[in-house]
């Protein structure tokens, strides 16, 4: 049975009942409702800033564990990093100079990362940057492996063919040391014999009578063959092509004992010592090149010079003096 209500009427000091239409019913429950919803809000708003959610609980510990999983990665991608950097040092300043091969550029090492961003699909999560760093310093750990086992790759080429390299390698004098009169000329700048400038002098010139024998200095291919007696320059002159990057020049010729294309071993006589060209005295012009550019050759006598020799060289190389034969 429902309940009646009843209101005091003050005029007629007596209790009137309450009649509610289905209107008011109406606007009563939607009253009630909307109040009900408009608290129900507040809660939830309340309660799920205070308070995280299961859902929100599992997510935000998978979060905190894959951050932390990164963290450690990047720890490891350092060490990996340290490691890589450790080969690559032992490649370009060992392995590469025993076999008298050139470092890799750095710039082919790091090649590849520049231009467009790449990482666009990792960009805007609230992890971006770490997850971004990670990606890069993967990519370029896997570029410099690749790098790394292609240098690989031709050091044991290297090493493989290191017999006919030390066959190639130039390393013995181009005159027999019983034919020198001396070294008039070491390598670097000095004063030009005949136009009196100060020039730079790219390689050996080594005083010997003339038709004196001129060796090859390491195994190689005859690359070219001048002849000439004209009063400038070189004059008749030979170049041989040893591979590895190294090439040797011989100059002021009076003969050659070669031809283009020939084969010669360390020890076989190519020419004879004469004053041909730019030349004051019988005497041979020696040059080595390594990847184009001149050397001193003085670093390329180690297999006829005793000890005590090879130090009396350097010291009269410094002084910018002349050699005697001994």
């Amino acid at each position: 049975m429902v309940k009646q209500k009843y209101k005091f009427n003050p005029d007629s000091l007596q209790y009137d009942q309450i009649n509610h239409t289905f209107r008011d019913k109406l606007m009563n429950f939607l009253t009630y409702l909307s109040a009900s919803a408009v608290l129900a809000v507040i809660y939830f708003l309340v309660f799920s800033h205070f308070f995280d959610l299961p859902k929100e609980k599992i997510l935000k510990r998978e979060v905190t564990q894959m951050s932390l999983q990164y963290e450690i990665l990047n720890k490891q991608l350092d060490h990996m990093s340290y490691v890589m950097e450790d080969i690559q040092n032992r490649d370009d300043n060992i392995y590469r100079v025993v076999f008298n091969s050139e470092p890799i550029p750095k710039s082919i090492r790091t090649a590849g990362f520049g231009g467009v961003n790449r990482y666009a699909e990792l960009d805007g999560y609230d992890n971006s940057d770490l997850i971004i760093e990670t990606a890069r310093r993967l990519d370029i750990l896997k570029k410099q492996a690749y790098v790394q086992s292609t240098s690989y790759d031709e050091v044991i080429d290297l090493a493989v063919n290191k017999e006919i390299m030390l066959a190639s390698i130039p390393s013995i004098q181009p005159v027999a040391i019983r034919d020198q009169r001396r070294i008039a000329g070491f390598f670097g700048r000095r004063i030009h014999p005949i136009y009196k400038t100060p020039h730079h002098h790219s390689g050996h010139d080594i005083s010997a009578p003339l038709g004196t024998d001129v060796y090859s200095t390491g195994k190689g291919v005859v690359l070219r063959v001048i002849r000439s007696r004209a009063r400038r320059d070189y004059g008749t002159f030979i170049e041989i092509d040893h591979g590895y990057g190294y090439r040797t020049f011989y100059a002021h010729l009076d003969e050659v004992n070669v031809r283009v294309g020939e084969e010669v071993k360390r020890g076989d006589v190519i020419g004879f010592v004469g004053n041909t060209g730019a030349s004051t005295a019988p005497h041979l012009h020696y040059e080595v090149r390594l990847n184009g550019r001149a050397v001193d050759p003085i670093n390329y006598y180690f297999n006829d010079l005793s000890a005590d020799e090879y130090d009396a060289m350097i010291e009269m190389s410094l002084q910018g003096g002349s050699f005697l034969g001994m």
